[in-house]
C-alpha cells in the first residue's frame, strides 16, 4: 500500500494508459509476455481489471506484438477498452504518445490521466486510488509512483534533493556507479496531468543509451517548464514487480495466491493448509466453508457456507452449494447441490449437475449428467449423457452406455428407482418411476413405471472341467484336494 492515505478523495483518472506492446523474449514462448497467466487471470487482464475499478473515462491499451491476438484476449476481458498501436519508434515514451492519440480522437483528454503496465499484475486497486488522490491533492502536474527495493538491479532510480525532494529519474544504463547505489526504483507507473504531458512528450527525444524515447524524460521537462513533479513511495515494492520471464512469474503467482488467501481467511474461510492450496483470484468462497490441504480451486469456481472441499482436490468453474462435501476429486464446469456429498476418487466431467443431498461416490465419473435431489450413484460407475431423478440408487459397476460408434444419446432414469449393480444402460433407453432391476441387467428397451427388469441367463456346470483341460495346474491340486476332503466327510 502507499504510504499516503488510499481514501478515494479527489475525482476518477480521466483516462488509464496500460502499456502492453513488449514482445517478453525472455518468457522463450510463442505467447505474449502480458497473456501468461497467473491467479487465474492473465497479466494484462489483472492489469486491466483494477484500472477498470477506477473508474476512469477511458482506458486505452497500447499494444504491438501479436497485436491481433492481444486485442482480441483485450476484448473478450475487458470489453470497452480501447487500443493503440505503438509506433517503430522504442521505448514507453512513444507507447503513451500512441495512447494519447487514440485517447485525443475527437475530444481531447484533460485532467489527470495514468499510465500503468500490462505486466504489473499485482498492483491493486486501492494503490492507484491513493496514488491518484496524492496526484491530485497536491496539485502535481507529474507523480511517479516509486519503492524501495531490496535488490533494485537494472530499474531506474529515483534521485532525491534537498530535505528529500524528488528531482529526476535516472535509467540504469545511464546511472552513474554513485546513482546506482540508490535503492529508491522508479515502477513507471505515473500520473500527468494530460496537458503538461502532451507537452512534454513532443520535446522528448531519443538521445540516451538506448536510443528510446523515454517516458521518464517527462518529469524533467515538466520540472524545467516550471510544473510541480513529485514522487510518492510506496511501503510494498512487491506490487510493483513485473515478470519478464517464467521464474518470475511464478513468484508472482506465489505472492499473489498467499495475498489472496489471506484475503479469504479474514474474511472467515479456514484454509488448512495454506502451503499446499492455490485458489485463483476469480474464485468466490463464502465465510464459514472449509479448504483442506492439496486444494486448486480454478476459474468461476464458488464455495457455499459450510461447504468443505478436499483434501487433493481440483476444481474449474465448479459450484458447490452449502454444507456439501467434495472429497479428493477432479472436476470442471458442474454444480453441487446442498448438502450433497462427492467423492472420494469421483471425476465430474462439464455438465455435471448433482442435487440437494444427492451423492456422486468413490471412483464415478460423470459427464453431462443431471442426478436429482437424493438420487446416489455410490461407486464404480460411468454416467454421462443422463438424466436420473429424485432419490433414486444407481449400483455398483453400472455403465451408462451413450456413444454408439458415432453419436451420443441421452437415458433417463426416474423417481425412485432401485438399479442393481453391474447394470448396462444402451442408450437411449428410459426407465420410469419406481422399476427396480437385477444385478448384471442390460436394459436395451424402455421400463415402464414400477417394472423389475432383469437379464435371465442359463448357468452352466461342467464338472471335472480344470482337471481334464488343466492337469497339473495350481487350481487342479486345490480342487483335487477340495474334492478329496469332500470323500473323506462323507465317509
Amino acid at each position: 500500500m502507499s504510504t499516503a492515505d488510499t481514501a478515494t478523495n479527489g475525482e476518477n483518472p480521466a483516462a488509464i494508459i496500460v502499456l502492453a506492446a513488449g514482445k517478453g523474449t525472455r518468457m522463450k514462448s510463442k505467447t505474449p509476455k502480458i497473456l501468461h497467466e497467473i491467479g487465474g487471470r492473465s497479466m494484462l487482464a489483472h492489469a486491466l481489471k483494477v484500472a477498470g475499478e477506477l473508474e476512469p473515462g477511458r482506458i486505452v491499451a497500447v499494444i504491438r506484438h501479436q497485436r491481433d491476438l492481444v486485442a482480441e484476449h483485450i476484448a473478450s476481458v475487458a470489453p470497452g477498452v480501447l487500443t493503440a498501436d505503438q509506433s517503430d519508434v522504442p521505448g514507453t515514451g512513444a507507447a503513451v504518445d500512441a495512447g494519447l492519440e487514440v485517447l485525443d480522437a475527437g475530444t481531447p483528454v484533460s485532467g489527470t490521466v495514468l499510465v500503468t503496465y500490462g505486466d504489473v499484475p499485482l498492483l491493486t486497486a486501492d494503490t492507484l486510488r491513493g496514488f491518484v488522490a496524492h496526484h491530485d491533492r497536491h496539485g502535481n502536474a507529474v507523480t511517479v509512483l516509486t519503492a524501495d527495493h531490496p535488490e533494485p538491479g537494472k530499474y531506474g532510480r529515483i534521485l532525491r534533493g534537498e530535505q528529500g525532494r524528488f528531482t529526476e529519474i535516472k535509467e540504469f544504463k545511464d546511472a552513474t556507479d554513485a546513482e546506482r547505489t540508490v535503492t529508491e526504483v522508479n515502477s513507471g507507473i505515473f500520473a500527468f496531468d494530460a496537458a503538461v504531458l502532451r507537452d512534454a512528450l513532443s520535446r522528448v527525444d531519443t538521445d540516451n543509451a538506448q536510443a528510446e524515447k523515454y517516458l521518464t524524460d517527462v518529469p524533467r521537462l515538466a520540472r524545467e517548464a516550471g510544473h510541480r513533479v513529485d514522487a510518492l513511495k510506496m511501503t510494498d515494492y512487491m506490487e510493483l514487480e513485473g515478470a519478464n520471464d517464467r521464474v518470475q512469474l511464478a513468484a508472482l503467482g506465489r505472492y499473489l495466491n498467499q495475498r489472496t488467501l489471506e484475503r479469504h481467511m479474514r474474511n472467515g474461510v479456514s484454509v488448512v493448509d495454506p502451503a499446499t492450496t492455490w485458489i485463483d483470484d476469480t474464485v468466490e468462497l463464502e465465510a464459514d466453508s472449509t479448504v483442506l490441504p492439496g486444494t486448486q480451486l480454478h476459474g468461476r469456481t464458488r464455495v457455499a457456507e459450510d461447504a468443505v472441499v478436499g483434501p487433493d482436490t481440483t476444481l474449474t468453474d465448479v459450484t458447490v452449494g452449502r454444507g456439501a462435501t467434495v472429497t479428493r476429486t477432479h472436476g470442471s464446469e458442474s454444480e453441487v447441490g446442498a448438502g450433497a456429498t462427492v467423492g472420494p476418487f469421483a471425476y465430474l466431467r462439464p455438465g455435471t449437475v448433482l442435487g440437494e443431498d444427492g451423492k456422486i461416490g468413490t471412483f464415478v465419473e460423470t459427464k453431462k449428467a443431471t442426478i436429482g435431489r437424493g438420487s446416489k450413484v455410490p461407486h464404480l460407475s460411468y454416467v454421462g449423457d443422463a438424466t436420473i431423478g429424485e432419490n433414486s440408487n444407481i449400483g455398483a459397476a453400472s455403465v451408462f452406455v451413450n456413444y454408439d460408434g458415432v453419436a451420443k444419446h441421452h437415458t433417463t432414469i426416474g423417481n425412485d428407482v432401485r438399479m442393481g449393480s453391474d447394470n448396462m444402460y444402451v442408450a437411449p433407453v428410459t426407465v420410469g418411476d419406481g422399476a427396480y432391476s437385477g444385478a448384471g441387467t442390460t436394459v436395451r428397451k424402455d421400463v415402464p413405471a414400477g417394472a423389475l427388469v432383469l437379464t435371465e441367463g442359463r448357468q452352466v456346470i461342467v464338472e471335472g472341467w480344470v482337471r481334464e483341460h488343466r492337469p497339473g495346474t495350481a487350481a487342479a491340486r486345490a480342487a483335487e484336494a477340495a474334492q478329496q476332503s469332500d470323500r473323506e466327510d462323507r465317509a
